[in-house]
């Protein structure tokens, strides 16, 4: 047993090609970099629509009827539930998978960023998709009468997947946790 102990606590050196190997599998991680610079740029090009969306929802205000409004405002707020689960993904997968975000304790500084790891980034992204799904549903059920059943009840069981599915991720990281503090 104290062989074992002993040799345990050798250090092994890694030879020059680890070195390099090793060295350029880390840096590669910058690779992701620009897959998160293009989801800002969709999130610009959210903004953009929005505010299309929005001025013309200003322009046919007093013609609309109240419906149409509130199918409208729904749009809106599906697009600003996007826009954020995008800066979500950005955020935390940059600092998960990249390098930190140095902005040293700025006051604006999110609460979560910097504390979301991948268990957490999957809750926050399902949670969203069943938000925004949620608002697509009401948005649908708002104008029912342009759907056909089947299409109702296809939005439904949709929606009903993404519910279960958020469910099953939630009960899977909490046993995962548990089984880990064992």
């Amino acid at each position: 047993m104290s062989e074992q102990v002993t040799h345990s606590k050798i250090k092994k050196v890694p030879t020059k090609l680890e070195q390099v190997v090793e060295s350029f599998i880390f840096r590669s991680r910058w690779l992701l970099a620009p897959f998160f610079i293009g989801l800002l740029v969709a999130v610009v090009l959210l903004l953009l629509k929005f505010f299309k969306y929005l001025y013309s929802m200003a322009l046919n205000t007093f013609t609309a009827s109240n419906q149409e409004l509130l199918v409208g405002i729904l749009t809106l707020v599906d697009t600003a539930l996007l826009a954020g689960l995008l800066l979500i993904i950005i955020f935390s997968g940059y600092e998960n998978f990249v390098s930190k975000l140095n902005i040293d304790n700025h006051e604006d500084r999110p609460v979560w960023m910097g504390k979301v790891g991948f268990s957490g980034l999957k809750m926050k992204l399902i949670s969203a998709i069943v938000a925004i799904s949620a608002v697509e549903l009401l948005k649908v059920f708002i104008s029912s009468n342009n759907h056909s059943t089947d299409e109702l009840l296809w939005k439904v069981l949709i929606h009903v997947t993404f519910v279960v599915s958020g469910v099953l991720f939630a009960l899977t990281d909490y046993i995962n946790s548990k089984t880990m503090n064992h």
